[in-house]
């Protein structure tokens, strides 16, 4: 019988101990033949620990009598306060009682790993300019200088500008795009047949130097790396393994500058 394909919710169900033991030892075995994506789950583990000793002193402390779930219901009739504000109150009471792992990882996880971040970046960058038949890039091609100086302005650094066309992809030009971590410079390519690819580029605050690892959302895949405080991603609608070749390519150039 052939095993499912290991999915971003089998991950965090695996950090979560959250699996049925069948599908606990599929992901342990895919992890064993992926290091990189081991290496990721890893640190998804110690962050889970970390968090939770955080929480903890305030998990031990006994609820506040005023958030007792019965002293909310005697107030609600007392004063008839709206029924949002008890389930308020109900969802503070679950988060500090400790229940709260699994809804808090998905926010700790969005605010503090920058890979996560640089990857969903980029993913969204396509999904908002790679369908744009107008006006997919503020910049074309034949403005490439200008672009440079606008992103090294706004970014602090100097960007390389991948060259892919020997793999078939032309540089259609790029754009300066806003990111809850700062500036970053996209990148769109296209191989005249309809295909496009996009990579963003930007400063890390997290994760300034990590390996390359595959990502996806919906339908878009992409490989995401950091190197010397500037982190990358590839993405487009094309399998994974496709994009792989091109975004070592684009590794090697902007790690040697050539």
């Amino acid at each position: 019988m052939s095993v499912k394909p290991i999915t971003e919710d089998d991950l965090h169900g695996f950090v979560d101990g959250a699996l049925d033991e069948v599908r606990e030892v599929e992901v342990a075995v895919y992890l064993e033949t992926h290091p990189e994506i081991a290496a990721r789950i890893d640190s998804y583990g110690r962050q889970r620990l970390d968090l939770r000793a955080g929480l903890n002193p305030v998990a031990e402390e006994p609820v506040p009598s005023r958030l007792n779930l019965s002293h909310l219901v005697d107030m609600r009739k007392q004063s008839r306060l709206p029924f949002w504000r008890m389930t308020a109150a109900a969802v503070v009471l679950v988060i500090a009682g400790g229940s709260g792992g699994w809804m808090l990882h998905g926010m700790y996880r969005q605010s503090s790993e920058g890979m996560v971040a640089l990857a969903d970046e980029a993913a969204d960058s396509f999904d908002t300019y790679a369908s744009d038949r107008t006006r997919p890039v503020e910049l074309r091609a034949d403005k490439m200088v200008e672009l440079v100086d606008w992103a090294t302005e706004r970014m602090g650094r100097k960007p390389v500008l991948p060259d892919l066309s020997k793999s078939g992809y032309r540089l259609m030009g790029g754009r300066m795009i806003a990111t809850s971590h700062g500036a970053g410079l996209m990148l769109m390519y296209d191989d005249d047949r309809g295909t496009r690819l996009v990579m963003l580029t930007r400063p890390m605050l997290a994760d300034q130097n990590k390996p390359m690892a595959p990502h996806a959302q919906g339908n878009v895949e992409g490989w995401s790396w950091a190197s010397g405080g500037m982190g990358y991603s590839l993405v487009g609608v094309l399998p994974a393994d496709t994009l792989h070749p091109l975004a070592d390519d684009i590794r090697h150039q902007t790690e040697t500058g050539v």
